[in-house]
């Protein structure tokens, strides 16, 4: 059976650092001094020191919050301006991210394109965009992996999988695209608030082919968490994509891993192995009380998700461009071989798995 192995991955965010602008803006709009004295603890504790946009900051924050005017206070913009902005901006950062792999000439021959976004919407789509701007074959095959939030990363890996076992000369370029700074909501909300310290721009591109060289990919695995369907929700409102992110998520996480290594049998995300004979834990760094969840749930030790926390710690939550940062990373420093597992969580609430192999 052929194996599919992620050759190479590069990533990109954008130039404008904008941590400290959104949380002053948050600061500004939260009703009373409790309130926003609970916000500042949850900023320290967050574990975030940057976040990055393709939106410039303004020099004028008590009047909007960037450039741009896309959100002028009491007049934050509606969805199609949000979109229009995706539009002209998001191709940009995929494209830097697909050149950060240094393919170059290389890139005549990628057979397929898989691309990944929840957070923007357009037709022709970045799919069609990255063909036209990379010089890619107009023949290429191409598909949309689209709203299923920051696990996409895992499905687009999966789709890619899937193409190289069924066609082993294939070669696969898989880009996860994500302008999260995009829905930045208006509202005194502190939940909503909360949701929106998190998440940052970036993206992330790989290559994925049958050369054995980089990352093994072995079977993928979902698991579903019952009664959980409302905790991660994402809808599209008037005034960009609207983000609810319970603060039941943590613990329900930890819960259903728990019962997972207490189950622990082939067909358990464990896969029936104990934790100990996996070596990497490539985990979303969805905020620090997932990552808090995923250590207390399987009982890892201290630096098992380092890699993950460091990510989190540089850009944020980057939705399904963040797993690829940390996977990056494991490629350049982690010893080899080793064998890992890698998680992302996303509405449903589901977790995205798959067991993998670094062979140097």
């Amino acid at each position: 059976m052929t194996v599919a192995y992620i050759n190479r991955i590069g990533t990109a965010v954008p130039e404008y650092d904008v941590h400290g602008t959104f949380i002053h803006f948050a600061d500004q709009i939260l009703p009373d001094r409790r309130t926003r004295l609970l916000f500042q603890r949850m900023v320290q504790r967050a574990d975030i020191e940057h976040r990055y946009s393709t939106l410039e900051p303004s020099d004028n924050p008590e009047a909007e919050v960037d450039r741009k005017g896309l959100y002028q206070m009491c007049r934050f913009a509606g969805t199609g301006a949000r979109m229009a902005h995706f539009e002209a901006h998001a191709v940009e950062l995929a494209q830097r991210g697909v050149e950060s792999l240094g393919l170059s000439e290389a890139l005549s021959s990628i057979t397929h394109l898989v691309v990944a976004s929840c957070t923007g919407f357009t037709a022709p789509g970045l799919d069609q965009q990255l063909v036209d701007r990379l010089g890619l074959s107009p023949s290429i095959e191409r598909t949309l992996v689209g709203f299923m939030g920051c696990a996409a990363a895992v499905n687009a890996l999966k789709v890619a999988h899937h193409i190289v076992r069924s066609e082993p000369s294939a070669k696969v370029l898989v880009v996860n695209l994500e302008l999260c700074t995009l829905h930045l909501q208006e509202t005194p909300e502190l939940e909503v608030l909360l949701s929106a310290l998190l998440f940052g721009d970036g993206c992330a591109a790989s290559l994925v082919t049958a050369r054995p060289e980089g990352i093994a990919l072995k079977d993928f695995r979902v698991v579903t968490i019952p009664d959980t369907s409302d905790l991660i929700t994402w809808r599209i409102g008037d005034s960009g994509f609207k983000m609810s992110l319970s603060g039941e998520v943590p613990p329900q996480i930890a819960r259903a891993l728990r019962q997972e290594t207490m189950r622990n049998d082939d067909q358990g995300i464990l896969r029936g192995h104990s934790k100990e004979e996996y070596d990497l834990w490539a985990v979303h760094a969805g905020g620090r009380t997932i990552l808090d969840a995923v250590e207390q749930g399987l009982g890892l030790g201290p630096d098992a998700l380092r890699w993950s926390r460091d990510v989190l710690r540089e850009f944020g939550n980057m939705s399904s461009a963040t797993l690829m940062f940390v996977l990056k990373r494991m490629m350049q420093h982690a010893p080899s071989p080793s064998r890992g597992l890698a998680m992302a969580f996303g509405p449903g609430l589901v977790a995205e798995t798959f067991r993998f192999a670094l062979n140097g």
